[in-house]
């Protein structure tokens, strides 16, 4: 996203780091522009249409220009969100981009992110206020830009999924049962990786599937115990018990593709517990070491198991079969390490 600044009154901003172009009366640098008759004039060419929206036809002119110019300059007759959402809906597709002329700081946040997408370029007068909104807008875009980039990447990147039989499923008493809220909703078959051992986990399912007794919950992960392992966004484990708000966790689709989510709240409570202890089955994997994991106790807490199943805790059959990632290496301070370390 670009930053204009109005100076035809001949005053240089105080700020020019982070400034893109600026309005003047007669350009003569490549970043500068005016505006004449409708017109956005650069030094050499013109640059697109200026439109002044203050009823549904003017909106309709905006938009019958859209491909037809690269930039469209919007100034709206009332401050109002709607003709910037309008517009920029029509405008997806084209190769035409929208500035907005705004007056208020608060306006700055509402334009640079109107639709989850924002306009193209914030148009501004020569205050400080302005300049610094107009700045901080610019800067949370591009972090947003760059995490979905991340995000992006680590969705295309898959994890190997392994097959994993269970052995026993015993009383684990009661202890403090994690269920981890997240900012975003999570889809049939997505989870997290769960494990009293970081080099074998589980992988818990969402509260996405309808119960009799219950509503959904499809931002929700019933997790286990703090003293599990789960793996972050980054490839490297946390404690439960270390979690807090804002930290990244790595959520996986049965398929074995991933994406990251942001932890919005962690719900902390006694609950009776589930001692599940489970074994490899993959026939790459030496030492098919015996790996378990704690969960509450409750219907509704699920295990993928292979080709789109789930099966709740509260019956899982010995050699029921489900699925997991074999790390195979210990970890400190959750980063993977090469030397040895035995959890039991």
């Amino acid at each position: 996203m670009e930053i204009w600044v109005d100076i035809r009154n001949g005053e240089l901003p105080v700020v020019s780091e982070g400034i893109d172009r600026y309005w003047v009366e007669k350009p003569t640098q490549e970043n500068e522009f005016s505006v004449h008759e409708a017109l956005i004039h650069g030094p050499k060419s013109i640059l697109g249409g200026h439109f002044v929206v203050a009823d549904e036809p003017s909106q309709n002119n905006c938009k019958a220009a859209i491909g037809s110019a690269e930039w469209l300059l919007i100034e709206c007759e009332t401050w109002s969100m709607i003709p910037l959402e309008n517009l920029i809906a029509a405008r997806q597709g084209s190769a035409t981009k929208i500035a907005a002329i705004i007056s208020t700081p608060q306006q700055a946040q509402g334009a640079g992110f109107a639709l989850e997408q924002g306009v193209d370029a914030l148009v501004i007068s020569n205050t400080k206020e302005l300049i610094e909104a107009a700045l901080i807008t610019k800067s949370q875009r591009h972090e947003v830009q760059v995490k979905s980039q991340d995000e992006g990447k680590r969705q295309a990147e898959p994890y190997e999924l392994g097959p994993f039989s269970i052995q026993t499923v015993e009383d684990g008493g009661v202890g403090d049962r994690y269920c981890l809220d997240f900012t975003s909703l999570l889809e049939l078959g997505e989870g997290v990786l769960v494990g009293s051992s970081s080099s074998q986990m589980l992988l818990i399912h969402s509260e996405t599937i309808p119960s009799s007794f219950v509503p959904t919950r499809p931002f929700r992960v019933n997790a286990g115990a703090p003293h599990s392992y789960i793996l972050l966004g980054n490839g490297t484990t946390k404690y439960m018990s270390e979690l807090k708000s804002g930290d990244e966790i790595m959520i996986l689709h049965e398929g074995g593709t991933s994406r990251v989510a942001t932890l919005g709240r962690i719900k902390i409570e006694q609950r009776p517990m589930l001692k599940i202890t489970f074994k490899t089955l993959a026939h790459n994997k030496q030492k098919p070491n015996e790996g378990h994991v704690f969960m509450q106790q409750a219907e509704t807490v699920r295990l993928v198991g292979q080709h789109g199943t789930r099966h709740s805790v509260t019956d899982l059959p010995q050699n029921t079969v489900v699925i997991g990632w074999f790390g195979g290496v210990g970890r400190h301070v959750g980063s993977a390490i090469e030397s040895r370390v035995e959890e039991r």
